[in-house]
């Protein structure tokens, strides 16, 4: 199991009120740790989920251009453009 790490978070009454209410005996979550966590997963899971829809697109953009604009290209060749789009 990974490490773990114990993280202050500062936030509004209105933020600690709606928290608390999805906490406890009348809540979905046993304590606001679990509560954190299962928030950060979801966010996780959503970005995630965000840059593979990219890449699909992208994707179904490339396999829809016609045949004869397709180009070889090295590996060297889709780095290199990966950086100079990044910048790196």
């Amino acid at each position: 199991m990974s490490q773990t790490k114990t993280m202050g978070v500062r936030i509004s009454s209105a933020l600690s009120e709606f928290a608390a209410a999805n906490v406890g005996d009348n809540g979905t979550y046993e304590n606001t740790s679990e509560y954190v966590r299962d928030l950060i997963r979801h966010d996780k899971e959503r970005t995630e989920q965000e840059a593979f829809d990219r890449l699909k697109a992208e994707l179904m953009l490339a396999f829809a251009a016609p045949e004869e604009s397709y180009r070889p290209s090295s590996a060297a060749d889709v780095i290199g453009r990966f950086r100079d789009d990044r910048g790196v």
